[in-house]
């Protein structure tokens, strides 16, 4: 078996927003979590300039993604701001996602760090489920959602995942909408036995999951796309045509499809 990963603190943290007709969304909950990252491992402040950077670094992007990079430095980081155009395919997919379980103790835990495992972004419609002791962590690139008996249901912050922006977003649009929403470990028969399944991210948004490991997830419901509709809202984002797939509503891919 390969040795495991083991990331070097001391090549620093990032930050991946989405850009909307040339503004980051959500860049004050971003640049908060890179502050708390930057003081916990480095005893670091985050530049003052950094949200001046970041919105010049998104200024003439109508749709893209915004990379800010903070390496430990002296007394203050070194940021590295990156830009580029995204897909909007890629934004609030309605194609759906397929898990595969992907063992990992520890998780990827509360830091976004740049040197971490190399699991990368989904690819072809799949991509991995980090699995610690049973529990399903969250994937490489967005936090884990369950509906079950009504209840929305999403992993703990107890060390081993990222306190994603949009967990904490989709949340908050839970609390205000009336919604009951826990947060406790999710094991792989709460997945295949949830009424809904889908994951969030500052890139993504809102997507279901459809299938893990061979077996088939619900995917979503109106729950999800009731979060989906309120999170488009928020980030600045037209609404959906009423008869247009949402992402919680995504077909399924067949075994013909593969």
């Amino acid at each position: 078996m390969a040795p495991a990963h083991e990331p070097d603190p001391h090549r620093g943290v990032f930050e991946t927003l989405l850009v909307h007709d040339g503004e980051p969304v959500g860049l004050a909950a971003h640049l908060a979590r890179l502050a708390a990252s930057l003081e916990a491992l480095y005893d670091l402040p985050l530049p003052a300039s950094g949200a001046a950077r970041a919105r010049q670094g998104a200024a003439g992007l109508g749709l893209g993604r915004l990379r800010l990079t903070a390496v430990p430095r002296g007394t203050e980081p070194r940021l590295q701001i990156e830009a580029e155009e995204v897909d909007a395919r890629l934004v609030f997919p309605t194609r759906g996602t397929i898990l595969r379980s992907h063992p990992l103790p520890g998780g990827l835990g509360p830091h976004k760090l740049v040197d971490r495992p190399p699991l990368g972004r989904p690819t072809q419609g799949s991509g991995p489920l980090l699995v610690d002791a049973g529990e399903a962590l969250e994937t490489g690139w967005g936090n884990l959602f369950a509906v079950r008996g009504g209840v929305l249901r999403t992993p703990p912050l107890d060390g081993r995942i990222l306190p994603g922006t949009t967990r904490t977003a989709v949340l908050a649009i839970a609390a205000a909408a009336g919604i009951q929403a826990e947060e406790q470990p999710l094991s792989r028969a709460d997945l295949l036995g949830a009424e809904e399944v889908f994951l969030t991210g500052s890139i993504r948004g809102i997507e279901a999951a459809l299938e893990l490991d061979g077996e088939p997830l619900p995917g979503g419901g109106a729950l999800s796309r009731l979060l989906a509709a309120a999170l488009r809202s928020r980030w600045g984002l037209p609404a959906l045509p009423d008869d247009a797939p949402a992402p919680a509503a995504a077909l399924r891919p067949g075994r013909s499809a593969r």
